[in-house]
């Protein structure tokens, strides 16, 4: 796998026209809401009575190269503009991109025009350098226009067929400066794609960036594909798909390309998960006429059942720390949802609400856990406390289900079917509820897995 080198990148003009040693460069420490020692902060939680302006022109080059992604030039531009888009979705941020402000020369990186800019209250400035060994240098920049300082320096050392990642770095060293949390624009999400008439759905195994490019399939569509999940590691996939009419869970190798059946004849599993160690694989299956939970080596073997209750239980996702299990089940006569210890001890019912709960999924940060609600005909999307407390929707349309989070703990993704046609597609919401956003995919999409930051 590719990885992106971070790089420290001095502000002096001779530094700047060279390139330092690897090494990781954190950004400045954040001042938490509510401390203002002047510098330019957001509020995620309460959210902005206003997004900040942040202006983002294109990233100059020192010299117009060909690389194989295109001429550093035009790659300057593109670099921008995704770290515009991801700023802009966040719906925390008012960017004017690079189609709409001046241009701005190499010299002009590190030592901005403070007084040229207007209507922004951040800069986003940066550049990009083709490397004699056929890498690419890029670099990123983040300026208080109110108080002219200098708030995130950063820079990245990437081969061209990377190039899109080192602009999505940058938009999360910007968005981890202005608002405290963590990152989360360079990473990947795993999902189902869809074509086909209802009777027949073609359904692939996919996967992409979290904005939908660099996208491709993994599987041919010969075998039906259901509920992705990706490893903490990001090495693999494990998923649910028919061979033959027969139900098994698999395990997609990324890096060789290669599936590996894992477990046979497993029957109404909704969504297999890895531990967050990555060595064990969570999962129902149907034995005596009972569907339980059970846990199995991501390697192979035999499973180890941890629920034994009458009914249906199933959808399980551990807790960041690996200490406790969220799942469903029907064993009160509606669905709801219980927590339990890893291995199976102390369940309890938590979901209380009107209507049925389903598809539990724990937040990366351990604080809440998102699920779909099921009531008067409509699907929504929702998050709780771990403890069952502070129940909040935070869609409100026909359709909405299987939430994944993304990986600082921000963000769903989930998919919404279309009423009528039932087409699904992918679909993102923030915590507030208020920003959301279509997430674009060649085909339908369902089932989406939100995987962790690259690496």
């Amino acid at each position: 796998m590719m990885r992106p080198y971070l790089i420290a990148i001095a502000a002096t003009a001779a530094a700047f026209a060279g390139v330092a040693h690897a090494q990781v460069t954190p950004p400045p420490v954040q001042t938490p809401p509510g401390q203002d020692d002047g510098e330019l902060v957001v509020d995620v939680e309460g959210g902005q009575s206003a997004p900040l302006p942040i202006i983002i022109p294109a990233m100059p080059t020192a010299q117009v190269t060909a690389t194989p992604a295109g001429s550093t030039d035009e790659l300057g531009r593109k670099l921008a503009q995704i770290v515009d888009d991801d700023l802009r979705n966040t719906g925390l941020f008012k960017t004017v991109g690079p189609g709409a402000t001046r241009g701005i020369a190499y010299s002009e990186v590190t030592a901005p025009n403070y007084s040229g800019w207007s209507g922004g209250q951040a800069l986003v400035q940066g550049y990009i350098r083709a490397n004699a060994n056929g890498s690419l240098t890029i670099g990123c920049y983040l300026y208080d226009l109110a108080a002219q300082t200098e708030l995130v320096r950063q820079g990245f050392v990437v081969s061209p067929s990377d190039w899109r990642r080192a602009g999505h770095k940058c938009a999360d060293a910007i968005y981890t400066r202005l608002t405290g949390e963590g990152p989360y624009f360079d990473s990947q999400v795993v999902y189902v794609a869809e074509q086909g008439p209802k009777n027949r759905r073609r359904k692939q195994l996919a996967i992409m960036d979290q904005d939908g490019a660099n996208h491709r399939f993994l599987t041919n569509g010969q075998n039906i594909v259901l509920t992705p999940r990706m490893s903490p590691k990001q090495n693999a996939i494990v998923y649910m798909s028919y061979e033959n009419r027969r139900p098994a869970l698999y395990i997609y190798d990324l890096a060789a390309r290669t599936n590996r059946k894992l477990v046979s004849d497993v029957t109404l599993n909704f969504a297999p998960h890895f531990s967050p160690d990555g060595r064990s694989i969570l999962f129902s299956m149907s034995v005596a006429g009972n569907i339980d939970l059970y846990r199995i080596s991501a390697s192979g073997g035999e499973p180890q059942r941890l629920t034994s209750s009458p009914g249906i239980d199933t959808g399980g996702s551990y807790s960041p720390d690996g200490s406790k299990i969220v799942f469903e089940s029907d064993r009160g006569g509606t669905q709801q949802l219980y927590v339990m210890g890893a291995d199976g001890s102390n369940q309890k019912r938590i979901s209380f609400g009107g209507g049925r709960y389903a598809t539990p999924v724990w937040s990366p940060r351990g604080d809440l856990i998102a699920f779909t609600r099921t009531g008067g005909g409509a699907f929504r999307i929702g998050v709780m406390s771990p403890s069952g407390g502070g129940e909040k929707l935070l869609t409100n349309s026909w359709g909405d289900e299987a939430p994944s989070w993304s990986p600082n703990g921000r963000v769903l993704m989930f998919f919404r079917t279309a009423q009528g046609s039932g087409r699904p597609d992918l679909w993102a919401v923030d915590l507030t509820g208020s920003t959301s956003r279509k997430v674009p995919t060649p085909l339908d999409g369902s089932d989406p897995n939100w995987g962790p930051i690259r690496p």
